[in-house]
């Protein structure tokens, strides 16, 4: 198989750079996130990239970051919130090993808060970050070979619902503390 072993998608809270890390060790891989692709590319934070360059700008480096993070890494992916929206990005990954981590409202606003700094989320968070999910949860689960709820779970129990999910069992030769 070429491309990632897993690449993970899901909205800001879902826990997608806790639990590829998790997954990464686990499965001894490597792992890559391409929101932390863009911002060495860019040299800046990506709140910063959206008021200085605005939201088409880094949705065209979030582009380049994924074709090149898909093309060249081997282990575990995350990508950012909003990478599926576009629909080269969707057909990239068609046919990979892509899981959903679905995360409800509260469970998102107690792990990230939605008052650090997410530029989509600037204005009454909780309601835009519904309205964010209205609109990519169909993507989430299009481009999706598994969706993993993440409600109720610890960050390892949400790994070994990955790992299940995508039938990596064999791969795993450590146990995720």
């Amino acid at each position: 198989m070429t491309g990632p072993l897993v690449v993970l998608v899901g909205p800001p809270g879902a826990g997608k750079s806790t639990i590829g890390a998790l997954l990464a060790r686990r499965l001894e891989t490597g792992y890559r996130d391409t929101d932390a692709d863009i911002e060495a590319t860019a040299g800046k934070p990506i709140p910063e990239i959206f008021v200085e360059d605005g939201e088409p700008h880094f949705r065209e480096l979030e582009r380049r970051a994924v074709r090149a993070a898909v093309e060249e890494h081997p282990g575990v992916l995350a990508l950012g919130g909003g990478a599926i929206m576009d629909p080269g990005t969707r057909a990239l990954l068609d046919g990979l090993p892509v899981v959903f981590l679905e995360v409800e409202l509260a469970d998102a606003v107690r792990r990230v808060g939605l008052d650090t700094p997410r530029p989509l989320l600037a204005v009454n968070p909780r309601k835009r970050w519904r309205e964010l999910m209205e609109q990519r949860r169909p993507l989430y689960t299009e481009v999706a070979r598994a969706v993993v709820p993440t409600g109720g779970r610890t960050p390892a129990q949400v790994a070994d619902a990955v790992i299940e999910a995508l039938g990596l069992q064999g791969r795993n030769r450590q146990t995720i503390q």
